[in-house]
């Protein structure tokens, strides 16, 4: 028999569903994006190399990776990374996520600082992410409030992150389809396309920035009724 907190599906639930929500959007926004194909015959890798060379940034390479909508911006290696339907890909979607990778390093390369605290605070995350339910738990189980404090203070490293996260992406967005209508890439239709695959991108991330707030008030309300 498996037990569900009716606590957790008060506090997680409605988040879980803004997230699975969030990732339909994007799904189908990218699906219906990528069967339209944008007139200047680009695929992303050009954008992409196009958009580098104009903001006058010569040292990061651009390579296709497996996967749907893998794509990202390695900052430790100076790599944007497209998957292959970006890469590949002439459509309005692929222009649309390649500028959007090209803007996270654009903000690199000019120190835009919310990048840089993301970036400082990734190692804590990571460990703390992996250790805060584990230490909580057990803290719970042995009922020592020090050791529940730990884990709900290792784990708002990891709502720090999602929240640092938000305006990091919301940024690059806004810098791609600046320079996507700017730079006459895209025009009318297709930057409302790429808007809309953006837009639906952004989503997710606050559908998972809600996740990690409301994971973290459950664990603060256990506390407080073991207390």
């Amino acid at each position: 028999m498996f037990y569900i907190d009716p606590l957790y599906l008060l506090f997680v639930g409605p988040a879980l569903l803004l997230a699975l929500w969030a990732q339909s959007k994007v799904s189908a926004a990218y699906a219906t994006y990528s069967q339209v194909r944008a007139a200047n015959g680009l695929t992303g890798a050009d954008v992409a190399r196009q958009m580098l060379r104009q903001a006058g940034i010569d040292d990061v390479r651009v390579e296709p990776i497996g996967g749907r909508l893998t794509d990202h911006y390695d900052p430790r290696t100076k790599v944007v990374r497209l998957s292959e339907g970006v890469y590949y890909g002439s459509t309005v979607a692929a222009q649309g996520v390649a500028a959007h990778e090209v803007g996270h390093a654009i903000q690199h390369a000019t120190g835009y600082v919310w990048l840089g605290l993301r970036n400082a605070i990734i190692p804590a995350t990571q460990f703390g992410s992996q250790l805060a339910f584990p230490l909580f738990f057990l803290g719970l189980i042995m009922n020592w409030a020090p050791l529940q404090n730990l884990g709900i203070l290792l784990f708002s490293l990891a709502v720090l992150f999602q929240v640092i996260t938000l305006p990091v992406e919301f940024n690059a967005s806004s810098r791609a389809l600046a320079t996507l209508a700017g730079g006459g890439y895209l025009r009318g239709e297709e930057v409302r396309g790429a808007r809309a695959v953006l837009q639906a991108a952004a989503l997710t991330y606050v559908a998972a920035m809600v996740m990690a707030v409301m994971q973290l008030l459950y664990l603060l309300a256990l506390r407080g009724r073991r207390d």
